[in-house]
C-alpha cells in the first residue's frame, strides 16, 4: 500500500513541476510582451511629441503669416 502512494504522490509532483515549469514559461512571455508594449508606448509618446511640436510650429506659421495679412490690408 505504502508503495502504491508513493507511485501517486511522484506522479502528484510531477504534474505540479510541469504545472509550475509551464507557469514560468508562461511568465516571460508575458514579461516579454510588457517589454514590447512598453517599447511602443515610448515610440508612440516620440511620435506624438514630434507632432505637437510640427502642429506648434504650424500654427506660429499661420499666425505670422495672418499677422502680415492684417498688416496688408491695414
Amino acid at each position: 500500500m505504502s508503495f502504491e502512494l508513493l507511485s501517486k504522490l511522484e506522479t502528484k509532483i510531477q504534474a505540479a513541476l510541469e504545472t509550475i515549469e509551464l507557469q514560468k514559461m508562461e511568465l516571460e512571455e508575458e514579461k516579454q510582451k510588457a517589454v514590447e508594449l512598453q517599447q511602443q508606448l515610448e515610440d508612440e509618446k516620440r511620435k506624438s511629441e514630434q507632432l505637437q511640436q510640427e502642429l506648434h510650429n504650424w500654427n506660429e506659421k499661420v499666425t505670422g503669416l495672418v499677422g502680415l495679412l492684417n498688416n496688408e490690408v491695414a
